[in-house]
């Protein structure tokens, strides 16, 4: 492979869209090689569209994009230099795994690198000690701080000595001096791999002011190529130039700045009294104490995992107190009051209104959930302040992530709510937007008084507060406002001020960069099994972490087994009837007892009249009512015809006919039997004597319990292997397979590996339960049953993954996989009746589906006792069944993003 430094990135003509909207708008830009190259601009207008195309995470659409000296439309030269990009999508930790540890993720990495394990280890362990995470490399992901899930990241995308580094806005939503730290860390990785590329997406201008080259964008297009101090000019720095830029030209546009006035005299709305919040042995928040008074605007700063979230939950209700006291409004904080929560709007730090749902239909319903009197007017004027007109009728989850913060802050105040807390509101959110919104605030607090607690890793956002608190590790270490805080700390700003907070309660250690040795020259980067093995592993190991998806796995079907295998019996017994007997001789009493004799009935309290046998039928007492005339036993004896009344309740048909059955072989019995005592002969010219060779006591249970697994088998394994691919979705890791070597069939291959194991061990459970608790032997070969039930999990979990590629969320691949699997299995497979009795598309689609030979199967070794000879055909059918499933799927995977 060529040198990254004779291969810069070249962009001809390139335009993208999602549906009606313009992405990109015909760029044509040409990056250096071997520098730090920064995007900037508001949210929404392409940047990490063009991040995702330069990484081969996304499909080109139109026009001509070269990478490291090949076009990354030809498939061949995308999978060739996959090991030479590492890419860091937009959002905290968004390509890690939470229920991995630190090593585990960086192991995963590395194994799909194909580095053994000698190798590993050797890259591994500079990389943690350089970031500062080797103390913490058990300690799983999702409990790690902002700062040191994007740590984490970083080292996860060094892990294979990449050539070009893509980061899409790396330390949003970091504290400062995690930010800080994390650009030193840049810095001295450039230092030492002088030849490294960087292409890096950011929000925050002092970061952008530190890049060698940037490129601003707006509506997709490119407005600014060049050095930041060309863009900057004679403007006092390059957020203000930025600015200029993106009015036309206009110059001195700046943010809007207020005069506060403070009285302290003011109303306390929001006091915390030693609030103390623990979880199990950790301490989230530590005897916290301050108090917010109406018409305040009360900043809260603090290191990433420093409590801050813990605390605004507890303000809120959210999150009951371990310790001390939260008191809105003079009373004590209660999830229950509804009036409180009538004068409180919240925004969490994570999106949490409903992705399913366009941006309308949000602000619809917390309109109406708050009963608001002026619905339209007041979304109409929310829609404008904060820029959702153009994205009205699209889907929350489709939208950027700063376009999703703006619908997160109109929800949160579209009921004018007294107090505001704000869980870091503009993280992600481009400057004018920001400055959109501090208006809006200082609005809400000059004018009308709102109460404002907000969060904030901005300084700029910071210093516009009335008041702040620095917080770490659970401690308010300081409060005051801006100016007090920076003269306190004997520095020039706020910023500075709290860093030298944080390094005073904690030292960090000092930043260096990881010596990595030089990647082995014989590593197995097309190694299929290595790549496989390494998404089976992480797969496996989030399956045993996660207690939810284990309890389905293993619990599931023995649960169910049991559910319908006592629940749903096809066995007449025990059914109750009465009797209307006007005869009351000895004929009608012996009939009587003919009928009461049988395992199939039991008798109830004799009727009186007509209408308490219609009574009794209409409320389900009884399943049929017999009527015997009066003169039944004068007829029986004179051998005269005679009728006896039997009305059924035939709500289910199925129940009514055997009933009926029933009845009429016990009316002849009796009357074969009276005609015997007399001496008399009944017996027709041709008698049929039924005999069975397989159940010959006729219970329902001897084919139910072989016959359930037939259903649960394929949807059980085929439901998690389906969520298994959606989650990818999701959670934005799918991106990992987009810019890594892994072809699609070892993608597929290693998420389906372990629920291919979990489905066999199930299948052996059943088979078990079939034996031990349904008393149903097995009699015919198992060798054969087990060779079939293994094929019948790999094509369950084949299908999962073919429905997971038809769908986009877990929801959408639970429903469609449970729809898909069980309704054929149950109408078409042989369960209710013989395939070969079904006619046309019926017929066509049990022969075509593998439950009809399972089924088959399961059944013939239990009940009927079949061995190799019998069984081989199904055995046959099965094995074909999961490669073409998985064909399928492999057809249907997008290796990009659309």
């Amino acid at each position: 492979m060529k040198s990254a430094a004779a291969n810069p990135i070249r962009i001809v003509g390139v335009t993208h869209r999602y549906r009606k909207k313009m992405a990109l708008d015909d760029v044509t830009l040409e990056l250096p090689a071997g520098r730090l190259v920064g995007l900037i601009g508001p949210d929404g207008v392409g940047k990490s569209t063009l991040l995702g195309l330069v990484t081969g995470a996304k499909a080109l659409q139109t026009g001509e994009l070269s990478v490291l000296g090949g076009k990354m439309s030809d498939p061949s030269h995308r999978r060739n230099i996959c090991p030479a990009i590492a890419f860091m999508p937009q959002g905290l930790g968004r390509n890690l795994y939470s229920e991995l540890s630190v090593r585990e993720n960086l192991e995963f990495f590395s194994r799909l690198f194909g580095q053994d394990a000698t190798e590993r280890e050797t890259r591994i362990a500079p990389l943690l000690s350089a970031t500062g995470l080797a103390p913490f490399s058990d300690r799983l992901m999702g409990k790690l701080s902002g700062g040191m899930k994007q740590k984490l990241g970083l080292c996860c995308a060094l892990i294979h000595d990449p050539q070009l580094l893509v980061l899409d806005e790396p330390t949003t939503g970091v504290d400062p001096l995690s930010r800080q730290q994390f650009w030193e860390l840049i810095s001295a990785i450039r230092i030492q791999s002088p030849q490294l590329s960087l292409l890096v997406s950011t929000a925050y201008m002092d970061e952008a002011e530190q890049f060698d080259e940037i490129v601003a964008m707006d509506a997709g297009r490119i407005l600014f190529d060049g050095s930041p101090a060309s863009l900057r000019g004679d403007s006092d720095n390059l957020e203000t130039a930025y600015r200029s830029l993106l009015q036309s030209g206009q110059s001195g546009l700046t943010a809007t700045t207020r005069t506060f006035e403070w009285n302290d005299d003011n109303e306390p709305v929001i006091v915390a009294e030693g609030l103390t919040r623990r979880f199990g042995d950790f301490t989230a928040v530590d005897n916290v104490d301050f108090t917010i008074h109406r018409g305040e605007i009360f900043g809260f700063l603090g290191s990433n995992g420093c409590g801050k979230s813990t605390t605004m939950k507890m303000l809120t209700g959210l999150l009951p107190a371990t310790a001390g006291k939260a008191l809105l409004f003079g009373k004590p904080v209660d999830a229950r009051d509804r009036e409180a929560r009538r004068l409180t709007g919240y925004m969490s730090q994570a999106f949490s209104l409903y992705g399913e749902l366009t941006v309308r239909q949000n602000l619809w319903l917390h309109a109406r959930i708050f009963e608001l009197s002026d619905k339209e007017a007041r979304i109409s004027a929310l829609t404008r302040r904060f820029g959702l007109a153009e994205h009205l009728d699209e889907l929350a989850n489709a939208l950027p992530l700063g376009i999703k913060q703006r619908l997160s802050l109109a929800v949160a105040v579209i009921h004018r709510p007294r107090v505001l807390i704000l869980d870091e509101p503009t993280s992600g959110v481009d400057p004018e937007a920001r400055d959109d919104f501090w208006r809006l605030l200082f609005e809400l607090s000059r004018q009308d008084s709102v109460t404002i607690f907000v969060s904030t890793h901005f300084m700029t956002e910071a210093e516009k507060c009335d008041r702040v608190s620095l917080m770490h590790a659970g401690k308010v270490l300081a409060i005051g406002s801006p100016a007090e805080l920076t003269e306190a700390a004997g520095a020039e700003t706020l910023e500075e001020a709290f860093v030298t907070a944080l390094k005073t309660a904690e030292p960090p250690s000092p930043v260096i960069a990881p010596e990595i040795p030089p990647q082995s020259a014989n590593r197995s980067a097309e190694g299929f099994i290595q790549r496989s093995s390494a998404y089976a592993l992480r797969e496996s190991i989030e399956v045993l972490r996660d207690p939810v998806r284990l309890a389905f796995a293993f619990v599931g079907s023995a649960f169910l087994m049991l559910v319908f295998c006592f629940g749903i019996s096809l066995d007449i017994e025990d059914l109750k009837f009465a009797v209307l007997d006007y005869s009351k001789g000895p004929e009608s009493r012996a009939y009587i007892a003919e009928i009461e004799g049988s395992r199939y009935f039991v008798p109830t309290d004799p009727l009186s009249t007509v209408e308490e046998g219609n009574r009794r039928l209409r409320e389900g007492d009884v399943s049929f009512v017999l009527e015997l005339p009066p003169d039944f036993g004068r007829k029986i004896k004179a051998r005269e015809p005679t009728e006896v009344m039997v009305t059924v309740d035939g709500a289910i048909p199925f129940k009514g006919e055997t009933v009926e059955g029933y009845v009429n072989g016990l009316h002849q019995d009796f009357l074969d039997t009276y005609a015997s005592g007399l001496g008399l002969t009944s017996d027709p010219p041709a008698r049929l004597e039924p005999r069975f060779r397989y159940n010959q006591s006729f219970e329902s249970i001897a084919s139910m319990a072989p016959g359930i697994p037939a259903i649960l088998l394929i949807m059980l394994p085929a439901i998690l292997a389906a969520v298994s691919v959606a989650r990818e979705r999701e959670l934005g890791s799918v991106t990992n397979f987009y810019v890594t070597p892994t072809t699609r069939l070892e993608f597929l291959v290693g998420k389906q590996t372990p629920y291919i194991v979990i489905g066999f061990a199930n299948f052996l459970l059943l088979a078990a339960m079939t034996v031990l608790v349904f008393d149903v032997p097995l009699k015919g070969d198992p060798l054969p049953l087990a060779i079939g039930g293994l094929l019948y999990i790999w094509a369950a979990t084949s299908f999962g993954l073919l429905v997971a590629t038809l769908t986009s969320s877990q929801v959408a691949a639970v429903f469609a996989t449970t729809i898909a699997s069980v309704v054929p299995t149950i109408q078409f497979s042989g369960l209710l009746q013989p395939v070969s009795t079904l006619d046309g598309v019926s017929k066509t689609i049990g022969s075509l589906w593998p439950s009809s030979y399972f089924l088959h199967l399961n059944v013939g070794a239990f009940t009927k006792g079949l061995g190799w000879e019998a069984l081989l055909p199904d055995v046959l059918a099965l094995a074909c069944f999961g490669p073409l499933f998985t064909l399928l799927a492999v057809i249907l995977l997008r290796q990009q993003e659309r």
